[in-house]
């Protein structure tokens, strides 16, 4: 094995070329729990990532199963990337083999990726213990594997796994790994904290002990196992770092991988490096959460830059500062990713945080005092009853004119309400009770009276309402109840605590959530459905 320090890099290889954002999602991020998209889901998120402008997509292991092997045979046919390169992810070849004819290798080599990257075992534990075989042979496995798809054209990129706690146990073998390959044709040698757990400054030791002790051109993989995947990458990146791996939303096994928004958005905004193409980050926010619906992970509020929270702000004091200047509580511009600035109206809320919320709803209360006072002594009064308005902004909005221009909108007017529940004494295991739900109520001068069934009270109230209202108003059957949560504010109570409940509709284009609050959930629940009906109909409405 031999230790040199002064390697023979190929002349056709740069040691540090365009900076490379690769975004590992759709192999590395779906490891996570819970995650297991189809084939046309990965195809959809490719096309995101793509739009995001990042220059690598790693699709998957073909060969290694099926749905993978699919991936890259639709991906070649039906994706027309305009910024990434497709890239297909896999092993070298088996110890004892050749690699021209191992079967794996053939899946790389036959995917229709132009990139491939290969993982290759650093740390000599895992080379002996994992592999079971021999420290010259893993060399050789890599350098023949490299040399073979070099010489089939496609350009290879090294995973080093275990890089960090490989390097801690034997630095010369986990280096002589990465010269291996680099002399083998491999551009690029990613170094892996595959276990998750450095700290940004001995990631910036070793990386800037691999560039003058190796010469090779380093790259960055971390796990979020410490909570610093992203401080770990950033750490990488300015001690030479030029190619940065990670996956949207951070997605990933255990904890995760470092989240590529935040690696971009920070190397953008906060290092002043151009890593994406211009104007492309300002779709971070929009493509975060796209991928997220097509994952069915309901996406982190509190994600930085592209949460819903990110620049959300409740405290009075906060709002009086950002009325004079949004800078003085923001760390930067959220439409630079796509985001926008939110204020939330709660028991917290001061006279600028209601006139900075009515004019983000296209209220202008800056000559209107006594309508800013009225609003926030009633918002501190019904918050202190359980009403919570930050995360209800459909019901803010509808006590904001009502104090505003007198009157809340009113579409119906409501006679009265009740609903069963019924059970068989002797109904089956498994038989459901069936809710039945009678509204009465007048809707352009008409009466109705309506009965809805459903599989709970709160269903049965929602067919039954509905049903009645849409006869007026037909706009109303494109209106779905699309999220309900129940909560029993009395600590210490029971059955007869107070219950507030938040409903959240859609009309299908966007979506509203209105608050209730009563002494039963059934109760809170119908102050919620009314809300959500009268909102959608203003909006509607409106000329």
């Amino acid at each position: 094995m031999s230790t040199s320090t002064t390697p023979s890099t190929p002349t056709d290889l740069d040691l540090h070329g365009a900076f490379h954002v690769y975004d590992t999602t759709l192999r590395d991020g779906m490891q996570q729990e819970g995650l297991n998209p189809t084939v046309a889901d990965k195809l959809t998120i490719a096309r995101h990532l793509d739009g995001l402008g990042v220059g690598f997509i790693e699709g998957g292991w073909p060969g290694a199963n099926p749905k993978d092997t699919a991936f890259f045979r639709r991906a070649v046919a039906e994706l027309d990337l305009k910024h990434a390169r497709l890239v297909a992810f896999g092993a070298t070849r088996k110890a004892g083999a050749v690699a021209a004819d191992d079967p794996q290798v053939a899946g790389l080599r036959e995917s229709g990726a132009g990139v491939v990257t290969l993982v290759a075992k650093s740390h000599l534990g895992h080379v002996e213990k994992a592999l079971r075989t021999t420290p010259a042979e893993n060399l050789a496995m890599i350098r023949d594997t490299v040399a073979h798809l070099r010489a089939e054209g496609q350009q290879v990129f090294l995973d080093a796994e275990h890089f960090f706690d490989g390097y801690r146990l034997d630095r010369a073998y986990a280096l002589e790994v990465l010269r291996t390959a680099y002399d083998a044709g491999a551009e690029v040698a990613a170094l892996c904290d595959t276990n998750g757990g450095m700290l940004p400054g001995w990631v910036a030791d070793v990386v800037h002990d691999v560039i003058e002790s190796a010469g090779v051109r380093v790259g960055i993989h971390c796990h979020n196992d410490t909570g610093l995947a992203v401080a770990n990458t950033l750490a990488a990146v300015e001690a030479g770092a030029t190619h940065v791996q990670g996956c949207i939303n951070g997605y990933g096994e255990r904890t995760g991988n470092a989240d590529l928004v935040n690696v971009v958005a920070n190397l953008e905004l906060k290092l002043d490096r151009q890593v994406l193409p211009p104007g492309l980050l300002r779709e971070a926010t929009r493509i975060a959460h796209a991928v997220a619906e097509v994952t069915n992970v309901p996406p982190s509020a509190r994600q930085p830059y592209v949460g819903t929270s990110a620049f959300a702000h409740k405290a009075g004091l906060h709002a009086s500062a950002i009325k004079v200047d949004p800078d003085l509580y923001q760390h930067m511009d959220p439409a630079d990713v796509g985001n926008d600035m939110r204020l939330l109206v709660s028991d917290m809320a001061g006279r600028a945080s209601i006139e900075l919320k009515g004019r983000e709803l296209g209220f202008d209360l800056s000559d209107a005092p006594d309508v800013v006072t009225r609003v926030t002594a009633r918002v501190k009064e019904m918050e202190a009853r359980g009403y919570t308005f930050e995360a209800a902004d459909a019901s803010f909005e509808l006590l904001l004119i009502e104090e505003a221009e007198g009157a809340r909108p009113s579409y119906f007017d409501v006679e009265s309400w009740r609903v069963i529940t019924e059970t068989l004494t002797h109904a089956k295991p498994g038989e459901e009770a069936v809710s039945e739900a009678t509204v009465k109520l007048r809707a352009e001068d008409v009466r109705y009276v309506v009965t809805g069934e459903g599989n709970g009270p709160v269903n049965a109230l929602d067919q039954a309402l509905r049903s009645a209202i849409v006869q007026a108003y037909p706009e109303i059957g494109g209106f779905e109840l699309i999220d309900f949560k129940v909560r029993i504010l009395d600590q210490g109570h029971g059955t007869d605590a107070i219950t507030r409940v938040l409903i959240e509709t859609s009309d299908g284009a966007s979506s509203w959530v209105t608050v209730g609050v009563g002494a039963n959930v059934i109760e809170a629940s119908w102050e919620a459905l009314v809300d959500s009906i009268t909102y959608g109909l203003l909006r509607h409405r409106q000329p």
